[in-house]
């Protein structure tokens, strides 16, 4: 496989992994008062050691911790910034066939960041990888669009522009703390973007005071404050995905509508793109990608055991190509496989099996 200097790499990942049932039950002890947090974040580490040396030996450049120590890809990040708290919300989005409760983040007073937020997490990744570790972090669009206006304290915000560089100034502070402990490769995960393809959340948008063809640009700004100034030597990469919890989704629909501001309004190097099935569209708005830019097609599901065909896999990469020179483009999973404690509906093995099918297709595509 042609080897690239700098992520994304054409094997790739989100960045989730399924929660083994050590870790599981451990956290439910926890939660008991039957054993202590020391003796979690134990079994926490071992876990994450026992994944990193997974995923390399698999042939994996990049390297995640499995989100292991999170139960909510977005609100364990979230609600560590002060003035933001995590609440469960009745009118928020449900997944199909779903009757979980839900959670928005509210902004309830002026937003910073008091102590670092998820720093220690990726301390220790780094320091048991090998290859090259990558840290993800939820949007800042997530702190608006899951509850809009509503979701804001006016009080505390009256302009929208102050809480953009309030929240701005809390992700720099967190990038370089990351930069300064090694981090080197960053992803933004975005689900705003996606959800606005969907005419369903457009509307929804519409009837709670928005206009869904500014909001796009407002988060591209959102997301452009928050790595502003970024350490050198870092890249910075984006992924969007239609929603993925236990095997089901949210949104549908092409990138069409949000495209020229995914790809040429956000300063970021790449984007992670969910591609595995009807849902996401045609490859046709990948023409506005600018030149330069990365594009990791997602093109192998998290969400079901099923693996997936060589050959079809090689001839979508083809189908790609037509539009974003195949020097630019990378193969991923479409998403995590946990983006939540629950995870999703397949086996451990699976998972395994499907990111080596990932490092398999990048090897004969890019040998």
């Amino acid at each position: 496989m042609t080897a690239v200097a700098r992520p994304p790499f054409r094997a790739d990942q989100v960045g989730s992994l399924l929660r083994p049932a050590e870790i599981k039950e451990a956290r439910a002890k926890v939660e008991r008062g039957e054993m202590s947090a020391e003796s979690l974040r134990e079994i926490e580490d071992r876990c994450v050691r026992r994944a990193v040396g997974m995923q390399e030996a698999i042939g994996l450049q990049s390297i995640t911790d499995g989100e292991y120590r999170r139960g909510w890809w977005n609100h364990d990040f979230l609600g560590k910034i002060d003035g933001v708290e995590i609440e469960l919300d009745a009118k928020s989005y449900k997944f199909a066939g779903s009757d979980d409760p839900r959670y928005t983040p509210q902004v309830r007073r002026r937003v910073r960041r008091a102590r670092p937020m998820m720093l220690d997490h990726f301390k220790y990744l780094k320091s048991v990888a090998k290859q090259t570790p990558k840290f993800t972090m939820p949007s800042p669009s997530i702190l608006y669009h899951r509850g809009g206006r509503a979701a804001i304290s006016r009080e505390a915000y009256p302009d929208l522009d102050e809480l953009w560089r309030d929240v701005g100034r809390a992700y720099r502070e967190e990038i370089a703390d990351l930069a300064a402990a090694g981090c080197t490769y960053l992803q933004i995960d975005d689900t705003s973007f996606s959800f606005l393809c969907d005419e369903k959340f457009r509307e929804s948008c519409r009837a709670r005071g928005d206009d869904p063809e500014a909001l796009p640009h407002m988060y591209a700004e959102a997301v452009n404050a928050a790595i502003a100034g970024r350490p050198p030597g870092m890249t910075i990469v984006m992924h969007t995905c239609r929603g993925n919890w236990k095997s089901t989704w949210l949104a549908e629909g092409g990138y069409e509508p949000v495209a020229r501001a995914v790809f040429q309004e956000t300063g970021v190097d790449g984007y992670f793109l969910e591609y595995d099935s009807d849902r996401a569209g045609s490859f046709e708005p990948l023409r506005m990608v600018p030149k330069g830019k990365k594009i990791v097609l997602g093109l192998v599901s998290t969400k079901t055991p099923a693996l997936e065909d060589k050959d079809t896999l090689k001839r979508r990469i083809d189908q790609a190509a037509r539009l974003v020179p195949l020097e630019n483009l990378c193969i991923s999973p479409q998403c995590g496989f946990a983006s939540t404690h629950h995870g999703n509906l397949l086996t451990e093995d699976a998972q395994w099996r499907k990111l080596e099918l990932v490092v398999d297709v990048a090897r004969e595509t890019w040998e």
